[in-house]
């Protein structure tokens, strides 16, 4: 699949994605500046867990930056099809008069249609399909390992590691400090619990070859849908590679692997 720039011009979903922006930045700067670099100089945590933090770090933003930026499969042209996707159930879009394959639909978000379209994310700014599916997942397995870094850091320090040989406990600005590492501690937690759910979701997604928009149309779709092959060939098909390594990799071209008996293989959700 061409690697293409996608960006949806969207005033709510800029808002959102800006809002993640800002939380990751805050946390990796405050973590590091309160807490990682005044123990590394005592002597009291490794370097390593300081460097260790800024690469999850690194791993989360570049996987929300191809998350946000990458195409999820928009459906295009009719030329772009193969003849495979107009034999099985192919019908025209009542909103962008386009020919779609099964499986797609149409995102009034972005307004076009999706290959393969799990849903909308107004937190990444761009829809989950087909093309994005597998750094959407890497974003939230990346923010729930920051988010399980951050409060592991912020435990050790308060009630492991030894103080901090410049800490005043009565000064405004010590107090200013532990307020700011607690409303830390909080935003991780809420954003651990709600990553975990996205991730879980899509896992199951997965493996049971539906997305989001059909379990929505037919609660009862995951449990009558039938796994037809191996867990880790279906991970392989929406990560594009065999090689479990590379799953953890956002900076590279993806690709999805049997791609055709993906779009078609659940005929009755379309």
């Amino acid at each position: 699949m061409a690697c293409r720039i996608h960006t949806v011009w969207d005033p709510m979903g800029w808002l959102c994605l800006s809002s993640i922006v800002f939380v990751w930045s805050y946390n990796t700067w405050l973590l590091p500046k309160l807490i990682m670099m005044p123990h590394v100089a005592q002597g009291t945590l490794p370097a390593a867990v300081a460097a260790g933090y800024y690469v999850v770090a690194a791993l989360c933003m570049a996987a929300l930056v191809r998350a946000s930026t990458a195409d999820p499969g928009r459906v295009r042209q009719e030329r772009d099809m193969s003849s495979e996707e107009f034999s099985v159930q192919s019908h025209v879009c009542q909103k962008c008069s386009i020919v779609k394959p099964a499986r797609a639909h149409h995102c009034s978000r972005c307004g076009h249609c999706v290959r393969r379209m799990d849903h909308h994310c107004p937190w990444i700014n761009n829809c989950v399909g087909e093309g994005n599916q597998w750094l959407f997942i890497q974003l939230c397995f990346y923010t729930q390992l920051l988010s399980t870094y951050a409060l592991v850091v912020n435990f050790a320090h308060f009630y492991l590691l030894p103080p901090l040989a410049d800490a005043q406990p009565d000064e405004f600005v010590f107090h200013y400090s532990v307020a700011m590492l607690r409303g830390a501690a909080v935003m991780g937690v809420m954003i651990f619990l709600g990553m975990a759910a996205l991730f879980y979701g899509q896992v199951i997604n997965i493996l049971t070859d539906l997305t989001t928009i059909e379990k929505m149309k037919d609660p009862f779709l995951e449990v009558s849908a039938q796994v037809q092959r191996p867990w880790q060939e279906s991970l392989a098909a929406v990560f594009g590679t065999r090689w479990k390594l590379l799953w953890l990799i956002p900076c590279r071209r993806g690709g999805v692997q049997g791609i055709s008996a993906r779009r078609y293989s659940y005929q009755a959700a379309v």
